[in-house]
């Protein structure tokens, strides 16, 4: 799971393109973020959970 929890695999994240840069947020909570940040109300996207159902099936079978 720490392989891919960050704000950018969050079902929350949001990122806006402005014409000065990008803005990301959460749309849950409203706040400001980055991609590469961590929080503990990380729920993944729904492709994020299949990877990582996938890696599971994966290291059980080796």
């Amino acid at each position: 799971m720490s392989s891919f929890h960050c704000c950018a695999t969050c079902q929350h994240f949001q990122s806006i393109k402005l014409d000065k840069g990008m803005k990301y947020q959460c749309k849950r909570l409203g706040y400001e973020t980055r991609p590469a940040y961590q929080f503990t109300c990380w729920e993944p996207k729904e492709v994020v959970k299949k990877l990582m159902e996938k890696r599971n099936q994966k290291d059980i079978n080796t």
